[in-house]
């Protein structure tokens, strides 16, 4: 089993990962900035702000996989790249692997086919900053990391947050940059993101990648 290091391990994203990991059986750590109202009794959560680098550097000690869960908004609005940017750099000198839980702006409706992101025309002006901060992850940040640094960036289906929890059907289909429904964005459940996404890190075989999940 794996000591699993979950940044934003009570968001909505982080929570299903931390739940799904600990039901597997690794020892999984969480830290947020608040503490779970029904937190996991095998879990060990830990409070703690992100912008913090000697908080997250006590966080990521002795992990051998980091996730980092966290969304380019409220107290991360400005700093959500430089944070991203620390957690890599400290992953990297830990010789642990780092899972990023991505966007699906980031993804592309066919091989070769412009990104989403590229064509915001249909997305509100107000979160155009947060997709763009998010999509800049895959695009710039990680592949300009540190060739030793182990990253896999994993992108859920379009129609995905908690605004439609779905419920748990124990299936996914799993692609590249290409997205997987590219006709709606498709859908997925926390549940079975997780579930996919720990699979990810249980099962290897990708290394400085682009997935996604969907149904």
């Amino acid at each position: 089993m794996s000591q699993i290091v979950v940044i934003g391990g009570t968001g909505y994203a982080g929570s299903a990962i931390v739940a799904e990991a600990a039901a597997r059986g690794h020892q999984v750590t969480a830290f947020s900035r608040s503490l779970p109202p029904d937190p996991i009794p095998e879990v060990t959560y830990v409070q703690g702000d992100a912008t913090d680098e000697a908080a997250l550097a006590s966080a990521i000690s002795g992990a051998d996989v980091v996730v980092a869960a966290l969304a380019p908004r409220g107290a991360l609005t400005d700093t959500f790249r430089d944070v991203n940017r620390v957690i890599a750099r400290l992953v990297d000198a830990e010789r642990a692997r780092l899972f990023v839980v991505g966007g699906f702006s980031s993804l592309r409706p066919a091989a070769g086919a412009p990104r989403f992101v590229e064509d915001l025309s249909h997305v509100p002006a107000e979160i155009h900053a947060e997709v763009l901060a998010g999509a800049a992850l895959i695009l710039e940040d990680l592949p300009s990391t540190p060739e030793t640094l182990d990253w896999v960036f994993v992108s859920p289906a379009r129609s995905f947050g908690s605004f439609a929890p779905g419920e748990r059907l124990g299936r996914y289909r799993i692609g590249d940059e290409v997205a997987v429904s590219p006709q709606d964005g498709g859908a997925i459940s926390g549940a079975d993101y997780a579930a996919g996404f720990v699979d990810l890190i249980e099962q290897g075989g990708h290394r400085r990648a682009q997935l996604n999940l969907g149904y």
